[in-house]
């Protein structure tokens, strides 16, 4: 058995035993530590000499169809899996029991965890989008159940836009699996990039013109439909601008330990896709025109969704806005489509991550303290709440990009790789990756305005009376968060780490 599978398979087990009566939140910790510890024996044991997919393990679904149960990890995977059984370990340690149903809540948490993890180990695609879809059942369950406002609303509505976001998806991977050739069709994510590399796919690609009146008004190839429906239906599933809207208010209303496994964990199900199923099929030279059109949507996330971030006057939704914001830069390095751009979109994968996982755990403790998030009602608990102001303050410093975290060297690299991206204006100008490049660097100064701002209305200023009694963050959260920070703060003196980890990923470049 591979101990990808026991990977999977852990929190579902302690999932079973929190709903058969076992104690619910001893059960997870138990199972997301033993996961965390199975993910560091995997990184320890992967040849990185060898390199590819290892600790594999295959079994047929329905080989007609070319659907095998199949898991393996390589390095990219392997950082994902790790993140997963970090951000899960801290999701279940800072969770407080609510006063009903605590056993479903804690075993829901550990199905997120599960799916998403099965999501990262997967390497036949039907089973890697099964496992995300599988995730989102416990996802919707914490939001209406156990979240917080408009709770309801708010799960409804990402059940609606995920649906579509899914159902998108889903026609983008059958025409993908309909464009290989027929008796080497398959799901396997590792014969569809070789087929690829080989001319296979879309061998025999139909163009598609539309007309009106006579005038043709548009030409597509049947290869640029399906990369439009696989980016699309990703996007949607990671709030591509302008199908955001759903995030913010989802991540405001789910209890924070919901909030830190959706938006640090599973919504990064949609770029890995990206990063592993769409970049390596379709070439800049395949689907080069419709890359400006994606750039306009991605410089959306940044400028506008940062914007609407500045005007937010609570933190729970700052952050949903601030996590939707950041995916812009990702969208970025993952189009420049070359070394550096590419491995800075996954580096950022882990950082953001860790980071907004950090700061989603410190909005939690903050609203079981004081009952509100608001930015009026808040102020000077840095007076009475060291260690929380302390925390909140290296969160925001590396959700900004501050040197020394790993979310600048990652932001970094995406700004290197895509303004070296595309092909040089005819004019000697600039082309469009490098205007989009200029333009999103802003976004910098945009971040730096609105975490500094959420910093300076809730812990400086004068202390409100009614905050007088209030108790600094506990132990085990404090642990934590700083654990979350701690790695960041490796990464990004050292990224070097993860990069060794994460580029012979990247081979098929």
């Amino acid at each position: 058995m591979s101990p990808l599978l026991l990977l999977i398979l852990l929190p579902i087990v302690g999932a079973l035993f929190a709903v058969s009566g076992f104690p619910a939140r001893k059960m997870a910790v138990l199972s997301a530590s033993l996961n965390l510890l199975v993910g560091a024996a995997l990184l320890a044991t992967y040849d990185f000499a060898a390199g590819g997919h290892q600790f594999l393990m295959s079994f047929p679904v329905a080989p007609a169809l070319g659907i095998h149960f199949t898991l393996g990890a390589d390095g990219l995977s392997l950082a994902m899996l790790l993140l997963s059984a970090v951000v899960t370990l801290a999701a279940v340690c800072v969770a407080r029991s609510p006063e009903t149903n605590a056993h479903w809540f804690y075993a829901s948490l550990l199905f997120i965890s599960a799916g998403a993890i099965g999501a990262f180990a997967s390497v036949d695609a039907f089973v890697f989008y099964m496992f995300h879809e599988l995730a989102l059942i416990p996802t919707f369950l914490l939001i209406g159940i156990w979240g917080s406002g408009d709770r309801q609303a708010a799960a409804w509505k990402a059940t609606i836009y995920l649906a579509f976001g899914s159902f998108v998806l889903l026609i983008g991977l059958i025409g993908l699996y309909l464009a290989m050739p027929v008796g080497e069709r398959s799901f396997d994510m590792r014969h569809m990039v070789e087929c690829a590399t080989q001319g296979k796919l879309f061998a025999q690609d139909a163009v598609y013109s539309f007309s009106l009146f006579g005038f043709e008004y548009l030409s597509i190839n049947g290869s640029q439909i399906v990369y439009l429906l696989l980016f699309l239906g990703f996007g949607i599933l990671v709030s591509l601008f302008p199908f955001h809207t759903w995030a913010p208010q989802a991540y405001a209303a789910a209890p924070a330990p919901a909030a830190m496994l959706h938006a640090g964990v599973l919504k990064k199900f949609g770029l890995y896709g990206i990063l592993r199923l769409v970049t390596p099929l379709f070439p800049p030279n395949l689907v080069g025109p419709l890359n400006t059109f994606l750039l306009v949507l991605l410089l959306g996330n940044i400028l506008y969704i940062g914007l609407v971030t500045i005007a937010q006057r609570k933190l729970d939704f700052m952050l949903g806005y601030s996590s939707v914001m950041h995916m812009g830069y990702i969208f970025l390095g993952l189009l420049a489509w070359n070394q550096i751009g590419l491995t800075g979109a996954a580096l950022m994968l882990v950082a953001h991550g860790l980071s907004i996982a950090a700061l989603f755990a410190l909005s939690g403790e903050l609203r079981e303290r004081t009952g509100t998030l608001d930015f009026g009602e808040l102020g000077g608990l840095a007076k009475i709440m060291p260690a929380m102001g302390l925390l909140f303050g290296f969160a925001a410093m590396a959700s900004i990009g501050l040197p020394g975290f790993a979310n600048f060297a990652g932001e970094l690299m995406v700004f290197f790789g895509a303004f070296s991206a595309g092909t040089p204006a005819p004019d000697g100008g600039a082309n469009n990756f490098q205007i989009a490049t200029v333009i999103a660097v802003w976004g910098v100064v945009i971040s730096a305005v609105y975490m500094l701002r959420a910093y300076r209305r809730i812990f400086l200023g004068e202390l409100g009376e009614r905050w007088n009694a209030l108790a600094d963050i506990a132990t085990l959260p404090r642990v934590c968060v700083t654990g979350l920070l701690g790695l960041l703060l490796v990464a990004g003196f050292f990224p070097h780490l993860l990069i060794k980890l994460i580029a012979p990923a990247l081979t098929w470049l």
